[in-house]
């Protein structure tokens, strides 16, 4: 079961005010509100960033594949206090180290998870909240919302529907 808006939201505020707070929530929101799975989310740069079209340039995704991503305006918004803290830092990926000397470079998805699951047991999640799990809420939002199953199947950068349709197989038909 993918997790619901409120533990998601729950997570961010228990994140904390710092600058790991705000990579966290940072990650989630490009995880969850624009469906990327880790390793994309991790190599996306600052000029993959288009706010004003509300697009994310992902050059290399699962299978070397390049697509564009579409993220809401809340998404961006909040990014924002990441983006602001981000600038002082060396230049790298978006979401990278914020201590030490490997500042600025690749943050590794293991850290991430790790932080990820840490956070949510603090915000008392019970149900398993890893990354891929961000990916299957928003599918599961967008199914909801009535989006055509092959429209999400393009925001997820799925070339099989089947494995579209597995994401969508908690909901049931008349729901949808």
């Amino acid at each position: 079961d993918p997790p619901t808006v409120e533990e998601i939201v729950a997570v961010m505020r228990q994140a904390g005010d710092g600058v790991h707070g705000a990579r966290l929530r940072a990650l989630i929101v490009l995880l969850w509100r624009s469906r990327l799975r880790i390793n994309e989310a991790l190599t996306v740069t600052e000029h993959d960033l288009d706010a004003r079209l509300g697009a994310i340039l992902i050059r290399h995704g699962k299978g070397g594949r390049r697509r564009e991503v579409g993220m809401d305006p809340w998404g961006f918004e909040h990014l924002r206090p990441w983006l602001e803290l981000r600038m002082a830092m060396p230049v790298g990926p978006l979401l990278c180290v914020v201590d030490g000397p490997t500042r600025g470079r690749h943050w590794a998805s293991d850290a991430a998870r790790t932080q990820l699951r840490r956070v949510a047991a603090k915000a008392r999640v019970r149900r398993r909240l890893a990354p891929h799990q961000l990916r299957h809420a928003h599918a599961v939002e967008l199914a909801h919302e009535g989006v055509p199953l092959n429209v999400i199947q393009r925001q997820l950068g799925h070339t099989n529907l089947g494995v579209t349709s597995l994401y969508l197989q908690g909901i049931d038909n008349a729901e949808i």
